[in-house]
């Protein structure tokens, strides 16, 4: 029993410290101008489109931006239709597991058939371009059935992932993500990488990379550190909106 309370005690710490470093970054971005936000998701757009993970990438995962507070990523979405590339989008949904140690929500990423389909999507009420669920069941997603799309064979090669707040843990060698906090990117990395091992190919894991302002990164302790748990998924890089690529560390 006692190590239940410790666990919860633990868990609770943990997503108060979370929450902090939220409060913290939504005040930091909410004092960002519209201009600021463009050009730096305009430098992210010109190193992301001349970067070997992505210019190798078949299948490319892509975030849509809320529309104030983070990268923009329109660009990226169509130089990747345009480049030929498998675009998918996350789309949010019921899961169809019912188990109180599951989420009642999880996401999928479902492909974008054109450059026509993807500007006929219509906002939610976040702002954020949206799939329409009664064409769903019509495309290729990552965890769709044996449909005419093989959609039961589907893996993604790249996964471009937003974050509310990013550091490095040199100890660790790992780059850090804080997300929104609902674990949508967490639970479906963590599937796909078990779709990847029945499939045959753990060999070539999905590679994650975050998308971030300048102002995002946290790069001095007294700005605090991103704090994470054991499902929470270390990054391969993050691209920032001064250009700069990092990687993660060697370990100490």
């Amino acid at each position: 029993m006692s190590g239940m309370v410790e666990d919860t005690s633990a868990m609770a710490s943990l997503n108060a410290a979370k929450q902090q470093i939220r409060s913290a970054m939504k005040n930091k971005l909410g004092a960002l101008s519209h201009e600021a936000v463009k050009s730096q998701s305009s430098v992210v757009f010109n190193t992301l489109r001349n970067f070997k993970p992505y210019v190798d990438a078949k299948r490319v995962s892509v975030f849509l931006s809320m529309p104030t507070g983070e990268i923009q990523t329109d660009g990226i979405v169509r130089h990747a239709l345009e480049s030929g590339k498998e675009v998918f989008i996350p789309y949010l949904h019921k899961n169809p597991l019912a188990s109180p140690n599951l989420p009642a929500r999880v996401m999928d990423m479902v492909r974008l058939r054109d450059l026509h389909d993807y500007e006929s999507l219509k906002p939610d009420r976040w702002g954020i371009p949206s799939i329409d669920p009664a064409t769903v069941h019509e495309r290729q997603r990552v965890f769709g059935g044996p449909d005419a799309h093989h959609s039961d064979q589907t893996l993604l090669d790249l996964i471009l992932m937003p974050g509310v707040a990013f550091d490095i843990d040199p100890e660790a060698g790992a780059i850090r993500r804080l997300g929104h906090g609902k674990g949508f990117y967490d639970y479906f990395i963590n599937r796909h990488n078990q779709k990847s091992v029945e499939l045959g190919k753990q060999e070539t894991p999905v590679l994650l990379y975050g998308l971030a302002l300048s102002e995002q990164f946290l790069s001095s302790p007294s700005e605090g550190s991103v704090p994470v748990g054991r499902h929470d998924q270390p990054l391969d890089g993050l691209i920032l909106g001064n250009g700069e690529i990092k990687s993660p560390p060697a370990p100490k």
